[in-house]
């Protein structure tokens, strides 16, 4: 695999690329929104992650709109925006007005890259007829790229069971760090060509103080949050850091420099272990 950088992608299942960081903005304030993201865009960062639950999609469009009219060499393909269908909005009908509303938020980009269903957590025929509206819209081109976020293997081969299956799903997005490396799913994502897209990839910040994370990062001469984005990147991860502080936005994107040693990728690597940063909330395990 060649080296990395901030700029690299990959191909997703759908044909477009996608960049391998990104910038996520659960817990974003409105009022703030805007202007991280415009800052987000000078540091560096071109894939924005957001959800009709985040309750700032208009925010985000706005700060990479403003961006790109002040910066006219870089233009809307150099962009890659994700948002997600919202748990309550799902079903066919109540997602075709759920993405309306998605899409005019977006106006100013003239499309979405990519639309998750946000998690399996309704029924069959809700999540089935979620999908079925979300290729919809990728056969009018509002929408280019479709995926799941927060799905089990169950919860896929539902979809591929299902006859009106069509357009294939190009990203699972599902939470992942050393604690939590889901290698089941991850391996079952893979065979079928879905890039798998790492959420909380700091673990909230609840293991930074740990003994083996801050050995490597007084090793690598980096912090216990670049030791985690990089574990992540090594893995093959679409990685999504969080922040809305300009210094934390430099460190997290100051990744590209070095690589973990095998040995220390492995030993940080925790296979035998199933820690989520949020107890009692996986959907990936969903039965319903």
């Amino acid at each position: 695999m060649s080296k990395l950088t901030a700029a690299s992608t990959y191909k997703l299942a759908s044909g477009f690329q996608i960049p391998v960081i990104g910038f996520g903005v659960y817990l974003t304030p409105q009022d703030v929104a805007q202007n991280v993201i415009y800052k987000a865009l000078e540091i560096g960062y071109r894939h924005f992650d957001t959800a009709q639950y985040y309750n700032n999609e208009q925010e985000v469009v706005d700060g990479i709109s403003s961006y790109l009219k002040d910066h006219p060499n870089l233009k809307r393909s150099d962009i890659f925006y994700t948002t997600k269908v919202d748990t309550p909005n799902q079903g066919y009908e109540k997602t075709k007005i759920s993405l309306e509303q998605s899409l005019l938020k977006a106006k100013a980009l003239k499309y979405i890259d990519l639309v998750l269903v946000h998690a399996p957590l309704t029924n069959k025929e809700k999540r089935l007829g979620t999908y079925k509206a979300l290729q919809e819209y990728v056969e009018t081109g509002k929408i280019r790229s479709i995926g799941v976020s927060n799905y089990g293997i169950s919860h896929i081969e539902e979809l591929y069971n299902w006859e009106g299956f069509k357009i294939p799903i190009s990203a699972n997005q599902i939470e992942l760090n050393p604690w939590l490396t889901r290698k089941e799913l991850v391996e079952y994502c893979r065979s079928k060509n879905i890039a798998v897209e790492a959420f909380s990839p700091l673990t909230r910040g609840k293991r930074i103080d740990d003994p083996e994370l801050t050995a490597l990062a007084k090793k690598y001469n980096k912090t216990p949050a670049q030791i985690l984005l990089r574990w992540s990147l090594d893995s093959g991860f679409i990685t999504l850091p969080k922040t809305v502080t300009e210094k934390r936005m430099v460190e997290n994107l100051d990744i590209f420099d070095f690589e973990l040693e095998k040995e220390d990728f492995k030993s940080l690597t925790h296979d035998d272990q199933y820690w989520i940063s949020a107890p009692h909330w996986d959907p990936v395990t969903y039965e319903g």
